[in-house]
């Protein structure tokens, strides 16, 4: 029995939540910071910085370590004792990456987070998962190792991958590059604050640089030197997530830890919410409809997405998960609420009474941001329809995605009876039902909606009480709601399915 603390960091928030895995388990405390709400300073509403090219997206590391300093402040103030914490770890969000001149060490006591790592910033500015500038180094990357990039790495070159992110890094600031002495993602950059020591990467996050061969489970060091001089020095050391980075800093001491307490090494926002979520189970699988939407499910054998659109990662509960990302969820929905001028109750409620299931056949490609899957780098939002009522054009996006997601998710070969589903939207009701009825899947949803934080704190409570993941998911991940699948629906949402299919592929604005 003990508590376990899980810090995620997304794309604009950081959340922690506390777990007492005794009694049957409770979640004991949690906080939370917004970044465009809580640091305007930082001047990112959405959690990156604007920049006149589209294609670029990039994010302030400070701004994630105040962030979590408030938040661990917050924490602090709830009333728990942080003192009986036994054990950390976190999740970021994947594919980003921090360049550092100097390595991390102890932490000085009088200093903030934020003043004591700027200087040892190489690069003021981190890449984050919804960069798309980096075609031309995918296309690079393609023509030098073809399809052994992703029969060995489990993808094929990803314009948000880290990997053509550090190319085109070394290339056009080659000075800044001879300056960087190390390469983190976000995961293994948080996880080195709180040890006030260098932290590894894990299988699960490293698996997305389109740099780990998944075959030896080590850096690939053709990839990488082709992808820059120098670059296999400068990457952390990879290894399993079970892995205890080290004790955490002295520095934290300010919230009541007990310092050396151990810290688990970070992963990835997907591979936590994997098990947090309580999907780790071959046969489910998991939604977390976020910022970005996302496909996640493990997998019984190695294989990957013939289409290029899926993704293989490390599973923190072993072997490897698959993965497809969709760019343009919350953003696409709330995009078509701001344009049809209504609540997210119309949204979510009147708007899906109104109408049918299957729509009058009316469907839209939300490409409201350059997409991954498929991809599309540069956006323009399709429809085959010219005349539309509020109610009809909300329920085009809805079940846009949830045949999007069917359909790029097929290639695994399985038919999901029971999918999780996590994050913001998942507490609509019709979005729940159209889903349902898509799949054909009983869809459950779970009481902590935060599941990539509940994931790292699962993480923290396998290493240090050697908890499985069953367990952990038996106490907190169980479902609070279920969603049953119409059958009649069923011939409605497959023939929907095929004019889908056929509309992404006369319409879909491809550059690669």
């Amino acid at each position: 029995m003990g508590f376990y603390l899980g810090i995620d960091v997304s794309t604009q928030s950081v959340k922690c939540i506390i777990i007492d895995t005794g009694n049957g388990g409770r979640v004991a405390a949690e906080s939370s910071v917004n970044f465009g709400r809580d640091l305007p300073g930082h001047h990112s509403p959405n959690g990156f910085l604007f920049n006149d090219d589209p294609l670029v997206k990039q994010a302030d590391p400070l701004m994630w370590l105040d962030g979590m300093e408030l938040a661990l402040e917050r924490l602090a103030g709830s009333g728990f004792d942080l003192a009986l914490i036994d054990g950390i770890s976190g999740s970021g969000q994947q594919h980003g990456s921090v360049y550092l001149r100097k390595e991390i060490t102890s932490l000085m006591p009088g200093r903030t987070l934020a003043e004591q790592i700027k200087p040892r910033l190489s690069r003021p500015v981190a890449p984050i998962w919804m960069d798309r500038s980096t075609t031309t180094e995918c296309r690079e990357l393609d023509a030098k190792f073809g399809s052994r990039l992703q029969r060995d790495t489990g993808s094929p070159a990803s314009e948000r991958f880290t990997g053509p992110q550090i190319r085109k890094f070394a290339r056009t600031e080659p000075e800044a590059w001879c300056d960087t002495c190390r390469v983190h993602l976000v995961s293994s950059f948080l996880c080195s604050v709180l040890c006030g020591g260098e932290a590894p990467i894990d299988f699960g996050d490293g698996a997305g640089m389109n740099l780990l061969n998944l075959r030896t489970l080590r850096w690939d060091p053709e990839i990488a030197e082709f992808i820059a001089p120098g670059l296999l020095e400068k990457l952390p050391q990879v290894v399993p997530s079970a892995t205890v980075a080290g004790g955490l800093d002295r520095w934290f001491g300010r919230f009541g830890f007990r310092p050396g307490i151990p810290v688990i090494v970070w992963s990835g926002d997907n591979p936590n919410s994997l098990v947090g979520s309580g999907s780790a189970t071959p046969g489910m699988a998991g939604i977390s409809l976020g910022t970005s939407d996302t496909f996640f499910a493990p997998m019984r054998d190695f294989k990957t997405d013939p289409q290029g659109c899926g993704h293989v990662f490390g599973n923190p509960a072993g072997g490897f998960m698959s993965l497809i990302c969709f760019t343009n969820g919350s953003l696409a929905r709330d995009a078509v609420r701001r344009e049809k001028n209504v609540s997210w109750e119309f949204f979510d409620c009147d708007a899906l009474r109104e109408t049918s299931p299957g729509n009058g056949g009316r469907l839209l490609l939300p490409y409201f941001e350059p997409e991954s899957t498929p991809p599309v780098v540069v956006p323009g939002v399709r429809r085959n329809y010219i005349h539309a009522t509020p109610a009809e054009e909300i329920r085009a996006i809805l079940e846009s995605q949830a045949l999007s997601l069917r359909l790029h998710s097929s290639w695994q070969g399985e038919e999901f009876r029971r999918i999780r589903l996590t994050g913001g939207a998942s507490k609509s009701a019709g979005f729940r039902q159209i889903l349902a009825d898509v799949f054909q899947a009983e869809i459950e949803t779970i009481q902590v909606s935060n599941s990539a934080g509940l994931g790292a704190a699962f993480r923290a409570a396998n290493v240090v009480e050697a908890l499985d993941f069953d367990q952990l998911a038996a106490m907190f991940s169980q479902p609070t709601e279920f969603t049953v699948p119409n059958p009649a629906n069923a011939e409605i949402y497959r023939e929907l399915g095929e004019k889908f299919r056929e509309f992404e592929a006369l319409s879909a604005p491809r550059e690669r």
